[in-house]
């Protein structure tokens, strides 16, 4: 399901200018300095627009979600930090978990959907996200979509709501953020007054009508975000650019309400799925309103 006109004609994203380049050596990313210790990996020649965040403390470094896995994350990740990685995956969508593969040590929540996509995903189902109209500029060279697949990986360590990870100098703190995908997690740094929210909120469209979601859960969700929106001051999505005004944690909130409440402009789209359009985000619904 994808926006029209189609989604190139965004692209480039103009809030990407008021961020500071990182150079790397791979034309598939873009990196970017979202603050001090925290680089944006943006792959934005694909629909998905995934960003993916390497935070570094002083004695250790997180990354959040590993991409597609079309280019080489580990490499990359070398090229911004000498530290050994720690991998933290906000949940296990195909987008988010594509080069965990390549990395020794993966914390992610324990539930039967992570355990599932843990399997990895085949390239007879996988090329399905890499086939026409996916790309806006081309893959690398050696890429090939009969042969794309998620690889399976091992979850090392398995993380819980109000689990927290001391990066020295800098802290994380976990919060289970279901409703999107059931293993969904944010991701706070209370000290820096950033919230790394992933799929749970992002400036486009939030998808609540896959198999694995769950509306009302993610009502709830958004119900404990709002109450979070006065204590960050910025939000850290993982799609599309960043970062994103922390106001946005109230508007998502009071969008759900006015969902289940039966009201909202929306459109209906294939299978009785409902489109609703509010400022700066759209809820993607299957049988609300």
């Amino acid at each position: 399901m994808r926006p029209s006109p189609p989604w190139w004609s965004a692209l480039p994203r103009p809030q990407w200018s008021k961020l500071e380049p990182v150079p790397q050596n791979q034309a598939w990313f873009e990196v970017y300095r979202v603050t001090e210790g925290v680089f944006a990996i943006y792959e934005p020649r694909h629909f998905e627009e995934v960003i993916s965040y390497l935070i570094l403390g002083d004695r250790q470094a997180v990354l959040l979600d590993t991409g597609m896995g079309i280019g080489d994350m580990k490499r990359l990740a070398g090229e911004l930090t000498p530290m050994d990685i720690i991998v933290l995956n906000s949940h296990t969508h195909f987008d988010h978990v594509g080069g965990n593969y390549q990395f020794d040590t993966i914390y992610a929540m324990d539930t039967p959907f992570s355990r599932d996509r843990s399997k990895g995903t085949p390239p007879d189902e996988a090329r399905a996200y890499v086939g026409e109209g996916q790309f806006w500029k081309a893959p690398p060279e050696d890429f090939s979509p009969e042969a794309y697949q998620i690889r399976p990986f091992t979850i090392t360590h398995v993380i819980c709501d109000g689990d927290t990870m001391d990066l020295g100098g800098r802290t994380l703190e976990i919060l289970h953020t279901p409703g999107h995908a059931p293993d969904e997690i944010s991701v706070m740094d209370r000290t820096n007054r950033l919230l790394f929210t992933a799929d749970t909120f992002y400036p486009a469209h939030m998808y609540t009508h896959f198999p694995e979601s769950d509306f009302d859960t993610y009502v709830e969700t958004a119900r404990r975000l709002a109450g979070l929106a006065d204590k960050v001051d910025w939000l850290l999505p993982a799609h599309n650019y960043t970062p994103v005004d922390a106001e946005y944690l109230k508007k998502m909130y009071a969008a759900f309400q006015t969902i289940r409440e039966g009201g909202g402009e929306y459109e209906t789209l294939d299978e009785g799925i409902r489109k609703y359009t509010f400022d700066g985000f759209y809820l993607i619904v299957k049988g609300k309103g």
